[in-house]
């Protein structure tokens, strides 16, 4: 079964994926029947939601078993909010993730240095996933060594993706229409390997 690391189409039951969610939206979904695995953070783009109120919501709601990562959070050059809200905001998630034990799910453009000198000054333990990646391998390279993982969608660089370790390897969908199989079978030619090689990364993901 195709694991989809982080997606905004909501689970169909066929695959195994994380739905990326609002704080607010996950709340109501968690109040509910709702089965599947979610991730919820507070987007660099949408810090008008962010509060302390919907901050005590998401330390509330990591606890919940359907909560797989923290998230999608980060630093955006091109987000219409200052520099140093983004980083307080995430620096926040940062630290939610550390105390639930749950990944990030990074949304990251334009950041890179600054990013790497958070990983480096606050040295979490916890796996950072930066999401829908199409950065370069000179990039690429510095995130690996700094303990990142990379999570690749419908467009990407291929020499990136040759060059990342299986087991620092996901695969997305994100917004895509693309099917994740499609994904993970374009990535699997590009690394000339079986598709199966592909899951190393993801194998936390049948223990939740």
């Amino acid at each position: 079964m195709f694991v989809d690391i982080h997606t905004h189409h909501f689970p169909t039951g066929l695959q195994k994926s994380v739905c990326n969610l609002s704080v607010e939206d996950a709340r109501v979904v968690l109040h509910s029947e709702v089965q599947g695995l979610f991730s919820a953070g507070f987007h660099p783009w949408y810090l008008n939601e962010y509060s302390g109120e919907r901050m005590s919501d998401l330390k509330t709601l990591i606890s919940d078993k359907r909560i797989a990562a923290i998230g999608e959070c980060g630093l955006d050059k091109n987000s219409r909010f200052p520099s140093d809200k983004q980083t307080a905001v995430f620096e926040q998630q940062i630290n939610l993730s550390e105390e639930a034990r749950k990944p990030l799910i990074i949304h990251c453009v334009g950041c890179f240095n600054e990013l790497l000198a958070l990983k480096k000054k606050l040295k979490p333990e916890q796996m950072w996933i930066i999401h829908g990646f199409r950065g370069k391998p000179q990039l690429a390279e510095d995130l690996l060594k700094a303990g990142c993982a990379l999570s690749f969608g419908e467009k990407f660089n291929e020499e990136t993706v040759r060059i990342t370790p299986f087991d620092r390897l996901f695969v997305e969908t994100d917004e895509s229409k693309e099917g994740i199989e499609i994904i993970y079978r374009r990535i699997a030619d590009v690394k000339q390997c079986d598709v199966l090689d592909l899951y190393a990364g993801a194998d936390w993901f049948n223990s939740l």
